[in-house]
């Protein structure tokens, strides 16, 4: 009798086993491994198109609220380093594994096997197969002249003698078709162990299993808590190095999808010299770091030179070029008022800090934020636009400059990409925390047409949006003053009625004083709209060009307005050729020369004062000085699983062209003894693929080897 205990413990394994079986059969099943390999395509194209590690503000500006939440949630912005992928990457490797293992013994065994033990009758199964007659060898001699001609023709060759039957002669060639099958799918295995090795894996499981912590904060280095910290013992690791000319850094970056991770060097790189060579465009042709290498445990310093694609290595741990950035660089600005009841005065800083602006007339408590220095500015001026092709940095300042804040201008002369000087960056940061980001240009930018050259200043109201920039002439002294002492004036009602009377009494003979004090009426409201009595909730005036057509408009009957708008802007323009005249009197300056230089000054000082109203800000930040320090930005990494995956593509070109052009192919001859002395021969191939010399190659076999078959030997 069976012991109820034995069958008791019995029973749960067999269900384990039944369960476990059909879990195998799946994970070892070639459709499954397709599918995860679909899925890994799937994600990396999504994490090649989509920005990976970039802040979330820039996928909600891109995306939206909603999909940048669903996009976060499912960590496509960081599709290599998310538990799904690496997770998927796991399955595949066991998925690839377990075929391997299945199938490999069978692979092997089929490859040492000649299989000589086929039985003759099959022989007349095959497509290839042809008959002859030997009757001047006897079966054994002609194996024997068989087999050596095989053997030449660089085929293995076994012969089996069946006593009283006959010899079988079995030959194989392209065996290492089963080799490439082998050599293909450990590739997968050994790529994706390299990925899994040289991802973030292990980083993940320090942060999972070590307590580690991505960090979310600022301030100094050295303040950074130890939980925040990689160890410089660490396998593996890829991240950022940023040294600015001059320094040393010895800790790399490490972004993760919440914050970062510090990551200690076992040494330490002082960048010398960077260099940058820029094409005609702008665009960088070669930039490259000149750095010493300082060991920490043996104190060796070591020189190098790094490039793009030319990498250093030192201790394991690869140093690439990737790009450069400001380390730094030293600015002095001049704040230029644009709003009444506030004074001129100088900012000095640092590029990438920030300091409080606490002078009056500001609106509030602001904090200045220097975000870019760019020492060149090769842009894109001519007609083509973005998508012209002609300036690779796809920059398009004639397009923003048209773009302009108030009201439109249109060109229609083709120009072309020009160097037009250095420009600083900056943002304005209220107390509510709310910034807008200013671009502006250090020196004026000739725009062509027999223009006047231009002061460029650009402002937006989030990084998603384009510039957008207030064009300003230069003076007759080459400066902003002209237009800043105009702008200020018109602010200013006692000097925009002194300005009217001049007008009026200029204009008028001094027989006719009521019309006179008719135009002066006239051109005082003109001034008042212009100038504007307020601004609106978005911090922009209600002044302009603006606020004196909607005055026609509201005023004036339609058939009328033509003319009266007509008659209204040369009072206006007259009225503020006469505030420009006073305001230079007060400076010390010669009056304006009523020539052609002077009118083109006041027409786009009238369109600027206009666009003016628009700009939300109550200075503009001019560049006047600076002590550039540049910073190289190297990759820094440490991948033991690259040679893995080498290795792996070694194997994948290896059994991919095994598999496409090795062929596996078997050969039969069975000679048995022929009645009257002799031997009669069968011969059949078989191919793993069919080509179109098969047959050919076959009737060339059976000729050397059967020489002239039988009527019913013919080849086929």
């Amino acid at each position: 009798m069976s012991d109820p205990s034995v069958a008791a413990g019995q029973a749960p394994r067999r269900a384990r086993g039944a369960l476990a079986r059909p879990l195998v059969e799946l994970l070892a099943s070639m459709r499954f491994a397709i599918a995860l390999l679909t899925v890994i395509c799937i994600a990396s194209v999504i994490g090649t198109v989509m920005k990976q590690h970039e802040p979330v503000n820039n996928y909600v500006n891109q995306f939206g609220p909603f999909w940048a939440d669903l996009f976060l949630a499912l960590k496509l912005n960081a599709v290599y380093s998310a538990w799904w992928f690496l997770l998927i990457l796991a399955f595949l490797v066991v998925s690839t594994s377990l075929c391997i293992a299945r199938h490999a013994p069978k692979y092997l065994a089929d490859i040492r096997n000649y299989k000589e033990n086929i039985r003759e009758r099959s022989l007349q199964a095959f497509g290839m197969k042809a008959q002859g007659a030997l009757p001047a060898e006897t079966p054994q001699d002609a194996a024997r002249r068989v087999a050596q001609q095989l053997v030449r023709r660089g085929w293995k060759v076994r012969v089996q003698e069946r006593p009283g039957r006959g010899v079988m002669v079995a030959a194989k060639a392209g065996a290492a078709n089963k080799l490439g099958y082998i050599a293909a799918h450990s590739a997968i295995v050994l790529i994706c162990l390299g990925g899994l090795l040289d991802g973030d894996l292990i980083v993940r499981a320090q942060m999972w299993l070590g307590g580690k912590t991505p960090y979310q904060g600022g301030g100094l280095v050295s303040e950074v808590a130890p939980e925040h910290w990689l160890s410089a013992r660490n396998p593996t690791f890829r991240g950022n190095l940023v040294v600015s000319e001059g320094t040393q850094s010895s800790t790399a970056i490490l972004s993760q999808s919440d914050g970062i991770l510090l990551q200690e060097l076992p040494f330490s790189v002082e960048l010398k010299k960077f260099i940058v060579e820029h094409y005609s465009t702008g665009m960088p042709k070669l930039f490259a770091s000149e750095v010493v290498i300082h060991d920490k445990a043996t104190g060796e310093a070591t020189p190098a030179r790094i490039e793009v694609n030319h990498p250093a290595s030192y201790r394991g741990v690869e140093i690439y070029q990737s790009s450069f950035d400001d380390g730094g660089s030293a600015v002095r600005l001049r704040a230029r008022p644009l709003v009444a009841g506030v004074a001129p005065f100088d900012v000095q800083g640092t590029i990438g800090s920030a300091q409080p602006l606490q002078q009056p007339g500001l609106g509030g408590p602001v904090t200045l934020e220097l975000s870019a220095l760019r020492v060149l500015n090769v842009e894109n001026l001519g007609q083509e636009g973005p998508a012209s092709g002609a300036d690779v940095r796809k920059v398009d300042l004639r397009g923003a400059i048209e773009s302009r804040l108030g009201a439109g201008n249109k060109t229609v002369t083709q120009r072309t990409l020009k160097n037009v000087g250095p420009s600083i960056s900056y943002k304005l940061r209220d107390a509510a925390g709310q910034a807008r980001e200013f671009h502006n240009y250090m020196l004026p930018v000739d725009l062509g047409d027999g223009q006047l050259p231009m002061y460029l200043l650009g402002v937006r109201e989030s990084p998603s949006d384009p510039f957008r920039y207030l064009r300003i002439p230069i003076d007759p002294e080459g400066g902003l003053d002209g237009f800043t002492r105009l702008r200020l004036a018109l602010a200013d009602p006692g000097l925009r009625q002194q300005a009217v009377r001049r007008y009026a009494a200029n204009a008028v003979d001094g027989s006719r004083p009521d019309l006179a004090e008719q135009l002066a009426i006239s051109a005082s409201r003109a001034l008042a709209l212009f100038a504007g009595t307020g601004r609106d909730a978005q911090g922009r005036g209600n002044g302009g060009l603006q606020a004196v057509s909607k005055f026609i408009e509201d005023n004036v009957p339609e058939g009328e307005r033509e003319r009266a708008g007509e008659v209204l802007v040369r009072i206006l323009n007259g009225a503020l050729f006469e505030l420009a005249q006073l305001t230079r009197a007060q400076a010390g300056l010669a009056p304006l020369p009523p020539d052609a230089r002077t009118q083109e000054f006041m027409a786009q000082a009238v369109l600027s004062l206009s666009d003016a109203q628009a700009y939300p800000a109550p200075v503009a930040l001019e560049l006047v000085d600076f002590d550039q320090v540049q910073a190289s930005v190297f990759q820094v990494a440490r991948a033991p699983g690259k040679n893995v995956v080498y290795l792996g593509c070694f194997f994948l070109i290896l059994g991919v062209f095994a598999m496409l052009y090795v062929r596996d192919r078997r050969l039969w001859v069975w000679l048995a003894p022929r009645e009257g002395g002799g031997a009669q021969a069968t011969m059949a191939m078989s191919s793993n693929r069919k080509t179109l010399d098969d047959g050919r190659h076959f009737a060339q076999l059976t000729t050397q080897v059967l020489g002239t078959p039988t009527d019913g030997g013919t080849p086929t």
